[in-house]
């Protein structure tokens, strides 16, 4: 048996959760061992051998619980930065099921891609990346990458290699491939491989000594009742905890509710995530509510693409509400910048009405704490997870974010208000290291190398460097092939595929 390996964190202002999700900043030791928090006292005596950092003038935090997000999505920062939903689709995930890469399905017809598996695992890589570098311990990935088996296993491998912690959500009915480019149009899903492998995969998971566990992404709630009902029984069966579900009211989709299809069905559980939820109907969130589901509302690309107004601080959802990224191709993969847009965006709605008024609202009734909660122990309650990460405590999973609480941004603030100085004054650049089971991914504002065990590349450690080199060879590879897309036709078979009404789509008044 190998020995434990022990980390010994002196000498922090510890944030810890009371029983009402209250910070209370402790300074104090924190020891861990192996993959778990074993003591947080005064004054603690480490083992020997154990890797000590000195927390002088440090916050000792819980990582961020990131619940919605396409992780493989880095080759394509910069192409979303002004596209509302369905030019981002066109552009994005419906984009790039086209030609390229040619793959086999057992159904005996083709299927393309422009990013091949290797692109993939690149994409998947650097997104994990990111989301370490900035204090996300745990991430649920929508993977609605799987263009091919190879495209998923590739995505896989890099989670796994990344060091993360994540909920891999895979899609049981991936998109439809094309058929032609010029016009653009897509085929015929028959996708048989996809049911397999989702059960090979959950057959052998969790993967990464237990940091990836395996989920379901579901939003083809335009089959039949009798095959969603039995796809998730059949999941459920086979120890499958997570089940994600892109839910937005909205002109673009029309008035059907994934919400009541999951109700009548009797899927809606506890163990659904509702992605987004913005102008949810008030029926819908007290059926999302009594059933024990939760939402993932993000901030930044809800506003971007015209979905609505976020609704993580929504009343009647704010219990069951936790935050994601969503896509790190159009707005930050970080989540220190979701809390701030998502507080600010809820106190500008709070305060619109007295504005309109002619009147001043006396206080706030939305804090900064609140924020945190929902980047932390809420997007781990939302995972089924609020025992085991989430929060600092003894007994927990080692994921711990320690910021320089001596950096020109929080000087002062973390003194004050150690919570209030990470919500509204930190950025990345003052996350010093991450822990993620127990295990130091970043270090001194520096991510350590990643060990590699994958066929995609040469085993040993690769430095963020090497992997940011690949990623802009992938990158401009994958440009020039996308210059040949016929974009007007793609929108229309896009929006065809998407069930888009597009009478609704208007120009501005």
């Amino acid at each position: 048996m190998a020995p434990n390996s022990s980390i010994f964190l002196s000498n922090g202002t510890v944030l810890l959760h009371d029983r009402l999700d209250n910070i209370n900043p402790v300074k104090a030791d924190v020891l861990i061992i192996d993959n778990k928090i074993a003591k947080i006292a005064p004054s603690i005596s480490p083992p020997s051998d154990a890797t000590h950092l000195d927390c002088t003038g440090k916050l000792l935090a819980p990582g961020f619980v990131d619940t919605h997000h396409h992780l493989w999505q880095t080759q394509l920062k910069g192409r979303h930065a002004d596209d509302i939903f369905i030019d981002y689709m066109v552009k994005g995930p419906f984009e790039l099921s086209k030609k390229t890469y040619q793959a086999k399905f057992s159904s005996g017809s083709s299927v393309y891609s422009f990013f091949s598996p290797e692109d993939m695992f690149w994409g998947q890589m650097g997104g994990c990346l990111e989301a370490v570098d900035s204090g996300t311990t745990t991430v649920v990935d929508h993977a609605h990458m799987n263009y091919s088996a190879e495209h998923s296993s590739s995505a896989l491998s890099a989670t796994v290699a990344s060091g993360i912690r994540s909920y891999f959500c895979y899609v049981p009915v991936p998109h439809a491939p094309a058929t032609s480019l010029a016009p653009f149009e897509y085929g015929t899903n028959k996708a048989e491989w996809a049911a397999s492998q989702l059960e090979d995969l959950a057959a052998r998971q969790p993967f990464g000594d237990g940091r990836v566990r395996l989920g379901v992404a579901f939003d083809a709630f335009y089959l039949p009742k009798e095959f969603v009902v039995s796809l998730y029984e059949r999941a459920r069966g086979m120890g499958i905890k997570l089940f994600t579900t892109h839910y937005v009211q909205h002109a673009l989709f029309g008035p059907r509710s994934f919400v009541k299809i999951l109700h009548s069905c009797g899927l809606l559980k506890d163990d659904i995530l509702l992605s987004h939820a913005n102008n949810a109907l008030p029926e819908d969130a007290e059926l999302i509510v009594a059933n024990g589901a939760h939402i993932s509302s993000t901030p930044g690309t809800e506003l971007q693409v015209g979905l609505g107004y976020p609704v993580s601080f929504r009343p009647d959802l704010h219990d069951v509400a936790s935050l994601g990224i969503d896509c790190h191709s159009s707005s930050s993969g970080d989540m220190l910048a979701q809390m701030r847009i998502a507080v600010q965006n809820a106190r500008g709605l709070f305060n619109q009405p007295f504005v309109e008024a002619g009147k001043a609202p006396r206080s706030l009734d939305i804090t900064a704490l609140q924020a945190f909660n929902l980047a932390t122990i809420k997007g781990a309650r939302a995972i089924g997870m609020g025992d085991e990460i989430g929060s600092i405590a003894e007994g927990k999973l080692a994921d711990i974010v320690i910021y320089d609480a001596e950096s020109p941004s929080m000087i002062c603030g973390a003194e004050h208000d150690p919570v209030a100085a990470i919500v509204m004054h930190a950025s990345v650049r003052d996350v010093d290291t991450v822990i993620v089971d127990g295990k130091i991914r970043k270090q001194g504002g520096k991510l350590v190398a990643v060990e590699m065990e994958s066929t995609m590349a040469a085993e040993g450690k690769m430095e963020w460097r090497q992997i940011a080199a690949k990623l802009s060879q992938s990158r401009s590879r994958l440009e020039e092939t996308l210059k040949t897309v016929d974009m007007e036709s793609a929108r229309k078979a896009a929006a065809q595929v998407m069930y888009v009404d597009e009478q609704n789509i208007v120009d501005h008044q």
